[in-house]
């Protein structure tokens, strides 16, 4: 066996239905895909220096037999939107006779669905890629590797391999500094797949990271992808103060997102850090205005609060929220639809993620529907979406064609241009921006191929865009760079909704008619195996 190995790392395509495909914003900044593959090019990082490495990313470049032709070994693996297109890798991988290695979440979530690769790498990969490559420089062609939940010191994280990114194909490129989230939400997988004690990089770590993105003479959006960046207050503090310094010391090169539970409206110091240090978006997740919902969800911190109160408070800060919502817990004894645009309305977010409540593998919901024996087998492994696509795949308390009429009607009513920009009207009043967007190469040129495109994503978009753009420009003109950024999303979410409405409207029919079937539930006794 020789030391020397090419590794072709391939990442799958997302599911083309998806919220997050924001695949018209891209296109407006010359982008081909919101967001790079952070995963892929942190495990590059662990594999031996003198394995010669090359990234190809489905989502923005073709894969080609080239690219086959050429690799020793195969590496893939991401999220449940991209299920299918892993499982169409390991088949050409198989048809090439290339020995493929998969890992990322939903290989760790659910295993027994990517049986035919050679290899899978369960959990986070730092614990366990050396054992890996020593099997492999051992001959090894077959193997399991699993990383015990929640240990990995992050401090031995290695610096990502951004070198491998054609850094112009994104929207905007991830770092991390933890991983981990205190709380215990019963239908999220994060604290099942990484701990309820958020891990921290040290503060040399991330501004290395910074240093490798600047050194490549990246400027702009860089996305911290934490599960919940507040998750550890006391180590943030002492990161913020070195991220200003820094930010200060290259004359802010970069603008900052993440996500964060919304208690961060609780912490006037760390708000005004995070602006200081020019953060300007965050998605938290609000979930549900309903209390008894948020009780049932195991969700109590969201509980504490007027959330209208606390999402002010952020907008203020000079940081716009994005926020996610959930339809269908057990909890919903009626229609929910007008307590859920109200709640949306009154906290004036524009770009909001409403799904339908589903059941991930792993996670205490779906243990809970199983022991009440209402968790649908998966008939069909091979689909995979997200909650806007697809979900209820349970038995529910309520009428399913009651949830799904609540569902369309909220999507029917924040997606209609006049409600959505009349909300990106208010956040332009309540944003107060310290700093000035620093303009970037190609920013000119998006605000107007956004002038011309906005007014064929929904009729009346381009009138209601114009009036809220003016409102801006005479009330708080610093916040206009960023209305535009969310203007430019209602591209793809305009469209979006109606396309799921569209969906949504054919099941709700079907409910009615009795065409739709409920898939059979699985006993406790049977192995969770679920499609999306």
């Amino acid at each position: 066996m020789t030391d020397s190995c090419k590794v072709l790392m391939i990442f799958p395509l997302f599911n083309a239905s998806s919220f997050w495909n924001y695949k018209e914003a891209c296109d407006l900044a010359g982008a081909r895909y919101p967001a790079a593959p952070l995963g892929l090019i942190t495990v590059a990082a662990l594999l031996p220096k003198n394995w010669e490495i090359k990234l190809v990313n489905r989502n923005t470049e073709l894969l080609t037999d080239d690219d086959f032709a050429w690799a020793d070994m195969v590496m893939t693996g991401g999220m449940l939107p991209q299920r299918n297109d892993a499982n169409r890798i390991i088949e050409m991988c198989r048809a090439a006779d290339k020995p493929v290695v998969i890992g990322g979440p939903d290989v760790t979530s659910s295993p027994d669905l990517y049986s035919g690769a050679n290899f899978q790498v369960l959990g986070e990969a730092e614990e366990i890629m050396d054992d890996f490559i020593a099997a492999w420089r051992s001959g090894a062609r077959e193997g399991v590797f699993k990383a015990p939940m929640g240990k990995t010191d992050v401090t031995k994280s290695p610096l990502p391999r951004f070198d491998l990114l054609k850094l112009n194909h994104y929207l905007h490129v991830g770092i991390q500094f933890s991983r981990g989230c205190p709380f215990s939400c019963e239908f999220c997988d994060i604290i099942e797949l990484y701990g309820r004690v958020p891990r921290t990089k040290t503060n040399e770590q991330v501004l290395a990271e910074l240093d490798a993105l600047y050194a490549l003479g990246y400027r702009g959006h860089v996305d911290f992808v934490d599960d919940n960046l507040i998750g550890n207050k006391k180590a943030l503090k002492k990161f913020l103060p070195e991220l200003k310094r820094w930010q200060n010391e290259k004359a802010f090169p970069f603008e900052f997102s993440t996500e964060a539970s919304v208690n961060l409206a609780d912490d006037e110091d760390l708000l005004r850090g995070l602006a200081e240090t020019n953060f300007f978006a965050v998605f938290v997740g609000i979930e549900s205005p309903d209390t008894e919902s948020l009780i049932l969800m195991q969700k109590k911190q969201n509980t504490r609060r007027s959330l209208q109160e606390s999402i002010t408070k952020i907008h203020e800060a000079g940081i716009f929220v994005n926020a996610g919502f959930i339809v269908g817990f057990d909890s919903e004894r009626g229609s929910i639809a007008a307590g859920m645009i109200e709640c949306i309305e009154d906290t004036s977010i524009p770009v909001c993620m409403v799904g339908l409540l589903y059941a991930l593998p792993t996670t205490q919901l779906t243990r809970r529907l199983l022991a009440e024996g209402r968790l649908f087998s998966g008939e069909d492994q091979t689909q995979s979406g997200d909650q806007c696509t697809a979900g209820l795949n349970f038995e529910t308390k309520r009428p399913r064609s009651d949830i799904l009429r609540d569902y369309r009607n909220i999507l029917d009513s924040i997606y209609n241009p006049v409600a959505y920009f009349g909300r990106v009207r208010r956040l332009g009043r309540m944003l107060k921006r310290e700093r000035t967007h620093r303009m970037i190469r190609g920013d000119l040129r998006s605000f107007v191929r956004l002038l011309f495109r906005i007014h064929r994503a929904r009729p009346g978009a381009g009138k209601q865009f114009g009036r809220m753009l003016l409102d801006c420009a005479l009330h708080n003109p610093k916040a206009l760079p960023y209305v535009v950024m969310v203007s430019a999303l209602y591209l793809h979410l305009g469209p979006f909704a109606q396309q799921v409405i569209g969906e949504i409207d054919r099941e709700i029919e079907d409910i009615e008619q009795g065409r739709w079937q409920a898939p059979p539930v699985l006993l406790a006794a049977e192995p969770v195996l679920l499609s999306a």
